[in-house]
């Protein structure tokens, strides 16, 4: 769930037109970057995995929505880790934090447009 007072202080200096655009891009690559996730974790391409979760621990970061940046984070040192144990479970958990996230965003767009 999105802080929304921090991620109006995140944001504060921007125009609304960019923030609209930030939130943009992330809605046209999340699927992607969950996918290559899933393939990350299927093929135990533990290398791709940590740069995968890491990156989009960082871009989660920008949103202020805690559970879902602990999520990325744990996915990103299970990856360093190379340990397989219950890494599906924790990337459903992520994968249905950041839909949610999505939904959060969506609904938060309309506010700067």
């Amino acid at each position: 769930m999105i802080d929304r007072e921090k991620f109006k202080e995140n944001f504060v200096y921007l125009d609304n037109e960019v923030v609209v655009e930030i939130i943009d891009i992330f809605l046209g690559e999340y699927k992607e970057r969950l996918a290559n996730l899933q393939q990350n974790i299927t093929e135990q391409n533990f290398t791709g995995l940590k740069f995968n979760a890491h990156s989009l621990k960082g871009v989660i970061a920008n949103f202020m929505d805690p559970p879902t940046i602990e999520l990325a984070r744990s996915l990103d040192e299970q990856a360093k880790s190379e340990n397989m144990n219950g890494l599906q479970e924790l990337f459903d958990n992520l994968n249905r934090e950041t839909l949610a996230l999505v939904s959060e965003l969506t609904e938060l767009k309309n506010e700067f447009t």
